[in-house]
C-alpha cells in the first residue's frame, strides 16, 4: 500500500520528532544491516540531546501520516569539512526506512531534503558508507547519484575503516 509520505527536517526540541528519531534509530540498529542489536538505554536517553548540542548535526524524518503520528524513515547527518575543496561536506550517517515501508522511494525523498539542506550549508558533497551486502541501499544511492569514491581509478576505490577508542 502506498501512503502519502511527509518528509521534514527534525526539530530536536519537538518531543514527537525526538521520540520518532529514537524509535527509528533503535529499529535500524536492531536490523541486521544496522548491526542486529538495539540501542542501549544510554543511547536512547542521550541521542537527541547529544545531536541537539552539535550545530553540525541535522536529521530528516519521514512520516506516513499528515499529523506525524506514523514515523517510517530517518536520516542522521553530520557536517564535516573537505580540505581539498575548502568547503563543508555532509556525511549521511544513518539511513533507515521501516521494513513495511521500503520500496516506496522514501529514502529517495529523504535524501532529496538532505541534499537541499547540504546546499543551504554550502556543502560541496555528500558522503556515506554502505555495507556491500545491502543491495537495496546501494541501488538507492546509485539511483540518486552516489558513486564509490576514487581519485584515480588506477589507485582503486576508497574503503571505510574504523578504530574504536577505549
Amino acid at each position: 500500500m502506498t501512503n502519502v509520505i511527509r518528509v521534514v527536517r527534525a526539530d530536536y526540541a519537538n518531543p514527537v520528532y525526538a521520540a520518532a528519531l529514537v524509535m527509528l534509530l533503535d529499529a535500524y540498529a536492531s536490523d541486521p544491516m544496522g548491526g542486529g542489536e538495539g540501542l542501549s538505554d544510554f543511547a536512547k536517553a542521550n541521542l537527541v540531546p547529544s545531536l541537539a548540542a552539535r550545530p553540525q548535526a541535522f536529521s530528516v524524518l519521514a512520516f506516513a501520516s499528515a499529523d506525524d503520528s506514523v514515523p517510517v524513515g530517518l536520516i542522521n547527518c553530520i557536517e564535516g569539512f573537505s580540505t581539498f575543496a575548502c568547503k563543508p561536506l555532509v556525511n549521511v550517517h544513518d539511513v533507515a526506512v521501516l521494513p513495511g515501508y521500503r520500496g516506496q522511494r522514501i529514502g529517495e525523498k529523504m535524501l532529496a531534503l538532505v541534499e537541499q539542506i547540504a546546499l543551504e550549508r554550502g556543502a560541496c558533497k555528500l558522503t556515506l558508507e554502505v555495507l556491500s551486502g545491502n543491495g537495496g541501499a546501494v541501488k538507492l544511492y546509485e539511483r540518486v547519484g552516489f558513486a564509490y569514491y576514487e581519485l584515480d581509478p588506477a589507485m582503486g576505490q576508497a574503503g571505510f575503516m574504523q578504530k574504536w577508542l577505549a
